[in-house]
């Protein structure tokens, strides 16, 4: 199956389409300058029905203000994060955010987006690394705000920066009234931006890199001059077209259809966190929930013909996979009755905790084993559990129907776990169908409600008897770490 989500899209086809979008608005003329770069480019020119390219723009009242508090940064957070996100339900490939000053946040905003967001600074290193030696002399014309991060240094740590004598002029040359965000390209911005750079060219730098987009717009005619600059935005945009194949680094993100029932909910996410290696917040998988106790009873449709739930189902599926789930698990053995009906609908997929729990007993017990199943009528009415044991050569063997009242008994009873008790008269009633199943020389009991084990608590594998008890919620909970895991999060 073919998934278009970030970590599933590309794996069997790659589409040749690109989808392309520029964030305006940092920087009024440069996020014009970038976008009308992209569109005139040779490659896109030739093959013009194979892109897409987008451009927002929305009113920013630090547009065109020089940054000099920490403040001015949270807004363009705010004012990227919003637009990235309206460009990420369009279904864009790719996003370009020609700033520098924005690129000191990309990684916090590419935690929280699920296309990637193209590294202008590692668009240049890229540029820089092809053409100039390692020890040559870079200047550097940048804003204030630039100067002072550190990412510079870190992209070209093999470089010599060096920074014009005098940077207040630099700085009224693009803020000013008659500066270039202002749209003046000639008279005195010009003049005294070309002579940073014969400062810097004296001072026995090789090329000049402009850390502002502004100055692509006068890159040409500085060039003329015979200083060596380079186009930020042309380098820019060559870069994002040339790699087709940029992934995300945003981690690794759980969908938990929950509600079905609300503590098994809770339980999963527990099992989830306590199998994590984590030392520390950071390391946890990042999780989603819809708790959804609306959804209709599941029992109650497959054996009274009861409300439908495959709507309400798939419908909170939909809202994980739009607030951008990498997968989704289900922490209820009887909604997986509906799972193939839903999956072809979805573009991330739905880790089944039944082909895990059978997949997990096959490699620790073995093909024949006897597996004893304790669920919902409903569940053993579907056979999703028995048909899935077929396929992997496990013999399943289910109460009979004295002790399947017992069972129900337990889960749905006046003093039943979703009643919330955990001791007691409902436990009393599940081990006499786990005394029927032993009988019956089982080898290994499933626990196929997520409510069931609530009453054996902190246990991995509970042996009772001759027979070992496992927990489905536990097998799903593992097999999601280390999904996490293969996707780079932890």
């Amino acid at each position: 199956m073919l998934f278009r989500n970030k970590k599933y899209r590309y794996k069997e086809v790659i589409f040749s389409m690109q989808k392309i979008a520029v964030i305006g608005g940092l920087g009024t003329l440069a996020g014009g300058d970038l976008f009308f770069k992209l569109l005139k480019n040779k490659q896109v020119l030739k093959n013009q029905s194979n892109f897409h390219f987008g451009f927002e723009q929305k009113p920013y009242t630090q547009m065109d203000l020089p940054l000099y508090q920490e403040k001015d940064i949270k807004s363009r957070k705010f004012y990227t994060y919003s637009i990235c996100k309206n460009f990420e339900a369009k279904n864009f490939t790719k996003i370009l955010i020609p700033c520098f000053a924005s690129h000191s946040f990309i990684n916090e905003l590419q935690k929280e987006i699920s296309i990637p967001i193209v590294n202008l600074y590692e668009a240049l290193k890229n540029f820089v690394k092809k053409r100039f030696p390692k020890g040559s002399r870079i200047g550097i014309l940048s804003s204030d705000y630039v100067k002072d991060l550190k990412i510079t240094k870190e992209y070209f740590q093999d470089y010599t920066l060096i920074y014009p004598e005098n940077q207040n002029l630099l700085m009224e040359s693009i803020y000013s009234k008659l500066g270039i965000k202002n749209g003046y390209l000639e008279g005195i911005a010009l003049e005294n931006i070309y002579s940073s750079c014969v400062n810097l060219i004296e001072n026995g730098c090789d090329f000049v890199i402009p850390l502002i987009t502004e100055i692509s717009l006068i890159a040409d005619q500085i060039r003329k001059r015979g200083i060596q600059i380079l186009d930020v935005n042309q380098i820019y945009a060559d870069y994002a077209l040339q790699n087709e194949s940029l992934e995300p680094l945003k981690p690794f993100k759980l969908g938990i259809l929950g509600g079905v029932g609300p503590a098994a909910t809770v339980d999963f996410m527990n099992k989830v966190i306590q199998n994590t290696p984590a030392y520390k917040d950071q390391e946890h998988i990042k999780m989603i929930v819809e708790q959804n106790p609306q959804i209709p009873d599941r029992t109650a449709h497959l054996i009274h013909k009861d409300t439908d739930p495959t709507i309400s189902m798939f419908s909170t599926c939909k809202r994980l996979e739009v607030e951008g789930a990498d997968a989704i698990a289900i922490p209820c053995n009887t909604a997986h009755a509906f799972v193939d009906s839903i999956q072809p609908h979805l573009n991330i997929p739905i880790i089944n905790m039944i082909t895990e729990t059978a997949k997990y007993i096959l490699e620790s017990w073995g093909e024949n084993v006897n597996v004893g199943l304790l669920a919902t009528t409903g569940t053993i009415q579907t056979n999703v559990y028995t048909n899935e044991f077929y396929k992997f050569k496990l013999n399943a063997i289910v109460p009979d129907h004295e002790h399947q009242e017992f069972v129900m008994e337990s889960i749905y009873g006046a003093q039943g776990v979703k009643a919330g008790f955990t001791e007691g008269l409902c436990k009393e009633n599940l081990l006499k169908a786990i005394d029927y199943l032993i009988k019956k020389d089982v080898e290994v009991i499933v626990l196929g409600c997520t409510e069931l084990p609530l009453m054996f608590k902190n246990y991995k594998e509970y042996k009772y008897k001759q027979a070992i008890i496992i927990d489905p919620t536990e097998i799903l909970a593992k097999k999601i770490v280390q999904l996490s895991k293969s996707e780079g999060n932890t």
